[in-house]
């Protein structure tokens, strides 16, 4: 079954939201279908993220989430690939790859500089799939963050 990739529409934000909250759960996070509405919509609707989408045979395959950012270092716009997902069952049909390809694609025609993402370091899988695609893992940075929940 071909795959095909485009950009979200708001039509496809229920079904967006679907894979989002899956995406969060494979990270540990609790199911909340309507804080994965909420979010997705939001990010949408203000025009702060590109949300592309994976199809095949008129259902939605899987998804990925770009935020536009910028690397003080090159002085250049870059994005941000922080959210990839494809449905389990859809795994290891190109969805991942033709997603990241459109990703690749958008970031070129919006002059990107670059894309940057993180993932899991036990996400064996997608690692290869990234480097088989020309990403290289950075050897010279560490990443680090801060939670503002937490007690100072």
């Amino acid at each position: 079954m071909p795959m095909t990739t485009r950009l979200a529409q708001a039509a496809d934000l229920p079904a967006v939201a679907a894979l989002f909250d899956l995406y969060r759960q494979f990270y540990q996070q609790p199911a909340d279908a309507a804080l994965a509405l909420d979010f997705i919509s939001q990010r949408f609707h203000k025009a702060e993220s590109v949300l592309l989408v994976a199809e095949s045979e008129g259902q939605l395959q899987g998804f990925c989430q770009l935020y536009p950012s910028f690397c003080s270092v090159e002085a250049q716009p870059i994005y941000v690939l922080y959210d990839l997902f494809v449905q389990p069952d859809a795994r290891q049909m190109g969805a991942g790859r033709a997603l990241l390809l459109a990703a690749e694609a958008q970031a070129r025609s919006q002059g990107k500089a670059r894309m940057d993402l993180t993932t899991a370091k036990t996400n064996l899988h997608a690692q290869a799939l990234y480097e088989s695609l020309g990403w290289v893992r950075d050897e010279v940075f560490f990443a680090y963050n801060r939670s503002m929940k937490a007690a100072i």
